[in-house]
């Protein structure tokens, strides 16, 4: 079998038009390279390039190796990196931004155990409801809570939850109860100003499926203003039972409409696709799916 290493010396004469630039390259001389390319062409009994005192040029023999070298050295690069990632100890700066309602609660606990996990890291957290761009930004991981993830981003997913709606008891016993998704077009629903998907609320059930264009007087950029309009009295929401798990099982919120689903808004770990993507944010995302997934978030669940 042709080496590997011969294989990488051929592949660099040719992205550096020569065997002085090659060698400079891989560090190794220049008689070397020459070897290691007269080796090759002898173990494939073909003549890989065309040399004159001028010039190399490749052979048709050469351009067609010179395409499988280059992908075989890759995928060896690859493998290579893939390694010594797993090696690394993560350290330096971690950028996250989490929407103020999963950050304040379930993400700031998580990071107590991460950071104590990994000492050489730093974390900079973003508590934010605004769309952050993490190119632009700088940013390394984003946790959302979406329908559906941008097709633009990485995503994994970190919890799966639903959606409910709520309002306070004082406000159904003043305004009635809904029986139908229908009614709550009358109702004052509290509605998120940052993603308008949000206010358009899918309901199905066996007899199919409808969306309700909901309405209100209070409109807010910050899902926990929008929790505390519920508890307040000022109407009614459907937020994630990361958001309203804990009130309504104290009895502060009360479900309706229960015999319908709506759709899946989970929780993502969102961030730029990349085929190495950085050790700490690879260790971050994988500490938080093991976090969400080990019962010490016992807010997220709903016993309704």
């Amino acid at each position: 079998m042709i080496s590997l290493d011969d294989m990488a010396v051929f592949a660099a004469v040719v992205e550096h038009s020569g065997f002085t630039a090659a060698a400079r390259a891989l560090e190794i001389s220049t008689p070397v390279v020459s070897k290691r390319v007269g080796a090759l062409e002898a173990a494939l009994g073909a003549r890989l390039l065309n040399r004159t005192t001028r010039r190399l040029s490749l052979t048709e023999a050469g351009r067609v190796f010179y395409q499988h070298c280059r992908r075989v050295v890759n995928e060896a690069r690859a493998a290579e990196a893939s390694v010594a990632h797993l090696q690394e100890e993560p350290r330096g700066l971690l950028r996250v931004t989490a929407p103020v309602s999963v950050g304040s609660s379930q993400l700031s606990r998580a990071l107590v155990g991460f950071m104590h996990r990994y000492p050489e890291l730093e974390v900079d957290l973003d508590l934010s409801d605004r769309r952050v761009d993490l190119a632009d930004e700088g940013v390394d991981v984003a946790i959302r809570v979406t329908l559906q993830p941008p097709q633009q981003l990485s995503a994994r997913l970190l919890h799966r939850t639903h959606r409910i709606v709520c309002a306070s008891p004082q406000y159904w016993d003043r305004h009635g109860r809904p029986q139908h998704p229908q009614e709550l077009e009358s109702h004052n629903c509290v509605q998120y100003l940052p993603n308008p998907e949000f206010n358009l609320w899918y309901f199905s059930n066996d007899a199919g499926s409808q969306g309700v264009a909901v309405q209100g007087r209070f409109k807010v950029n910050n899902v926990n203003s929008m929790l505390e309009a519920a508890l307040g009295g000022l109407g009614v929401v459907m937020l994630s039972s990361t958001i309203v798990g804990a009130a309504i099982r104290a009895g502060r919120l009360e479900p309706v409409l229960q015999d319908y689903s709506s759709p899946s808004a989970s929780i993502y770990a969102l961030y730029l696709p990349n085929r190495y993507l950085p050790t700490k944010a690879r260790v971050f995302i994988d500490y938080l799916v093991e976090w969400f997934g080990t019962g010490d978030t016992d807010d997220l669940a709903v016993a309704v």
